[in-house]
């Protein structure tokens, strides 16, 4: 049965689209078949993981993988770090909950995830699958193979390794097809942080797992559609054609094992910087506000946040009674990444919010599309493409606001579904 609540989200969806559409560089060069497309793939996906017969065994197989990685992971870091790392306590434990440290609980999943996913493209798992998403996004959206295929990639590889499997392409491609690389990198996530949202999230959402994996499969039909709205392709230009033989290639399964996990290593570094440098100037601001009050409380980045996106997130769906709260998550999500927003949403209680707001948040918040992102996609693809370092520059925020909106999007799709998919 439909609701209000669905219908909401639907007026959201269409809200995204509009907010594109006017920041659009040619309006009249709408793709409403692109639209059409986009939206029948996103929602055609999470049908697919959600209502189809024996769909929920997919799930469970699912979460159990991740349950199984996150084990696996603690024991190694159990072994290196001791009773930090949760392991046999030397001293008596008056609060077990003060234990979870997340440079030890979370972190070390990113090392496991990333060394395992070099493993998989260069036994040609994930190559494949890739190719599999790459051919489905070419025939249904009209990409060019190069861009399909860096669309596909950014699935599962992060936003700065999915332009090295087109690196031969990168210097052919035009001005949308670049913007498009751009949105759908800062629209989705990687595999290595995909596991660890959902570890995160698994004690306070059922299937917390399948949510992660699909938001981030339907954000890059989102990112796609958001992209060609804002920055049109000129008809004639573009198509890069990619034969698949992927620029990112390994000597061997040892190698493909020790330079993942050197890869793993930077994106552990870079998030644990981030968050550190993020969450310490939302503090000096915190500080510096700390004398100004406001309906008996003090004001604050996170309240600010909260009251700014509390329409926004209200459109994607939420009752308004808890778009306080999901507005201010989204704020977080955009200032201190999507890492602290999702450590926050974990640490909501169930009784708290509901579950479809919940659900409705991961969506909305599965994606790098934060402040921090725009200095990493700058530096990562001014190294591959250095000829064209003051063109990212040009975009990059753009690429930012519609790769916010398309997470947003993601969720607005999810929000128009009955309920009874998901139960």
């Amino acid at each position: 049965m439909f609701s209000i609540l669905n219908l909401q989200s639907l007026l959201g969806l269409f809200v995204v689209v509009a907010a594109c559409w006017g920041l659009s560089e040619n309006r009249r060069a709408f793709p409403w078949r692109l639209a059409l497309g986009a939206v029948a793939v996103q929602a055609a996906l999470v049908l697919a993981l959600f209502a189809i017969p024996g769909s929920q065994a997919v799930l469970n197989a699912v979460t159990g993988a991740v349950d199984g990685l996150a084990a696996a992971t603690n024991r190694g870091t159990q072994f290196v770090f001791g009773y930090l790392a949760g392991g046999d306590q030397p001293y008596a434990v008056a609060n077990p909950g003060a234990l979870f440290t997340f440079a030890f609980q979370v972190l070390p999943l990113i090392l496991v995830i990333s060394a395992l996913s070099a493993l998989l493209w260069h036994w040609k798992v994930l190559k494949w699958i890739t190719h599999g998403f790459g051919i489905l996004f070419q025939k249904t959206m009209g990409l060019g193979g190069a861009s399909a295929l860096a669309v596909a990639a950014n699935i599962f590889l992060g936003m700065i390794e999915s332009p090295i499997v087109i690196r031969a392409y990168l210097d052919k491609l035009t001005r949308s097809e670049l913007f498009l690389l751009m949105v759908v990198g800062l629209a989705t996530v990687a595999g290595s942080t995909m596991v660890a949202y959902a570890a995160i999230l698994a004690p306070v959402l059922p299937n917390a797992a399948g949510h992660v994996l699909v938001a981030s499969i339907v954000s890059a039909p989102a990112g796609v559609l958001l992209a060609r709205i804002m920055v049109p392709e000129t008809p004639g230009e573009g198509g890069a054609h990619a034969d698949y033989d992927s620029a990112l290639k390994y000597d061997s399964a040892i190698d493909a094992i020790v330079r993942g996990t050197a890869d793993g290593l930077m994106v552990v570094l870079n998030i644990s910087a981030v968050l550190i440098v993020f969450v310490a100037l939302v503090a000096l601001v915190n500080i510096m506000l700390g004398g100004f009050w406001l309906f008996g409380d003090p004001v604050t980045v996170e309240r600010l946040l909260g009251w700014v996106f509390m329409p926004v997130a209200w459109l994607t769906g939420v009752e308004w009674s808890e778009a306080g709260r999901a507005g201010w998550l989204l704020g977080v999500k955009l200032t201190l990444t999507e890492f602290v927003a999702f450590i926050e949403l974990g640490k909501v209680p169930a009784a708290e919010m509901s579950e479809r707001t919940r659900m409705l948040m991961t969506y909305a918040l599965c994606g790098f599309a934060n402040i921090g992102s725009v200095g990493i996609t700058v530096t990562g693809l001014s190294v591959l493409m250095p000829e064209r370092r003051e063109e990212v520059l040009g975009l990059v925020w753009k690429a930012l606001f519609a790769g916010f909106l398309a997470t947003l999007m993601a969720a607005c799709i999810v929000g128009v579904l009955p309920p009874a998919v998901f139960a």
